[in-house]
């Protein structure tokens, strides 16, 4: 008797409608709820499933605004949306826009402003609570460009030191003319000629095995460094003590000369005979 339950148990899990089934017992009737409940819940993780690395789109987007916008800007020139770089067909981009780091340990969200201690875990926070505000239609991933615009680079402290391969080489140099050429057509007037030029020595004339230009060989985004921003305020604080000490010590010095004079000349005075 209990194999038949044990059976009759399997087949209400695992069947494509387990509605079919009538169940003749409150013991049965409690594991078709079960079941039902753990295939609603596979059902929505499947449905809230991404293939597209958020790391790896933040990474790219980091390249994207650091050693290209700049220039972009500089250039006065408008992205078409028809690009794969522009900021609408980054799918994460809102999401990442509604992140608000108030310190090392504070991250709050954008949308319901809940907190969280980590960066790792409002990303955890934003793909189960916040999902359905995903841009995720075709094409909008970001992580897909990594091989074109040298992402690794970014994400490790060092670059690594990995043998090259020539096909991948290849392969990531004609996705990375290839943006250039959607992106910045030459076709399109002396900032996009200008533009497609520039993006061709910034990001693909690296893909090669031969070891020739680095990547960003054109630089990126000026950054100032915050130790000289804290030397620069502590010499502003200082500068005025550093002179009012040297005009007291001068002022004293010059009284302590003059008090020096007059001893001096009352000294050479005679005495009455």
């Amino acid at each position: 008797m209990g194999n038949y339950f044990l059976i009759a148990f399997l087949l209400l899990c695992f069947s494509p409608s387990p509605n079919w089934i009538q169940a003749s017992s409150p013991g049965q009737s409690q594991d078709l709820e079960d079941c039902t409940h753990i295939r609603k819940n596979q059902q929505h993780e499947h449905a809230n499933e991404v293939h597209c690395s958020r790391e790896r789109s933040r990474a790219a987007w980091k390249v994207i605004d650091e050693y290209l916008m700049p220039f972009v800007e500089k250039e006065k020139y408008q992205i078409s949306n028809k690009c794969r770089l522009h900021p609408d067909n980054d799918m994460f981009r809102d999401q990442e826009l509604h992140k608000i780091n108030h310190d090392v340990n504070e991250w709050r969200c954008g949308y319901c402003k809940k907190s969280f201690y980590a960066e790792k875990y409002i990303d955890k926070h934003f793909d189960n609570r916040h999902y359905h505000l995903l841009n995720a239609t075709e094409g909008n991933c970001l992580a897909y460009l990594c091989g074109a615009l040298h992402c690794d680079l970014v994400m490790d402290l060092q670059p690594r030191k990995t043998k090259c391969n020539p096909a991948s080489a290849v392969r990531n140099r004609h996705l990375c003319e290839t943006l250039a050429d959607t992106c910045f057509p030459v076709t399109g007037g002396l900032s996009a000629s200008r533009l497609h030029e520039f993006f061709l020595h910034q990001f693909c004339n690296a893909h090669s095995c031969s070891g020739g230009q680095k990547p960003f060989s054109r630089g990126g985004k000026t950054r100032t460094n915050a130790f000289y921003v804290v030397i620069s305020v502590l010499v502003l604080m200082l500068l005025p003590l550093f002179y009012g000490f040297v005009y007291l010590y001068q002022r004293g010095l010059k009284m302590s000369t003059q008090d020096l004079r007059r001893i001096s000349r009352a000294g050479r005075k005679k005495k009455p005979s």
